[in-house]
């Protein structure tokens, strides 16, 4: 029983939570200039900077291979590099 009540939940949780930002479409509002913004990234051969800006006002920075997405959640103020089959998923 406990299960099926922990399907539902995660189904109920996947309904209503808001759609996946893709951080590479979004366009940040400023750009960052502050001395509270995270140490400055550097890719490699091969990958990419990924920034976003979240509702908050955090900007955040992480590195990507170059076929891999930018994927950004902001009701959760996560990050991280999507695949290249299943995008932001």
């Amino acid at each position: 029983m406990s299960r099926k009540l922990a399907a539902l939940a995660v189904a109920v949780s996947l309904v209503f939570a808001p759609s996946v930002v893709t951080a590479q479409s979004a366009q940040p509002k400023a750009p960052a200039k502050s001395a509270s913004t995270a140490a400055t990234v550097k890719a490699g051969k091969g990958e990419k900077v990924c920034r976003y800006r979240f509702s908050t006002g955090e900007l955040r920075s992480w590195v990507c291979k170059k076929e891999e997405p930018c994927c950004a959640w902001d009701l959760i103020s996560y990050v991280k590099c999507g695949s290249t089959i299943t995008g932001c998923l």
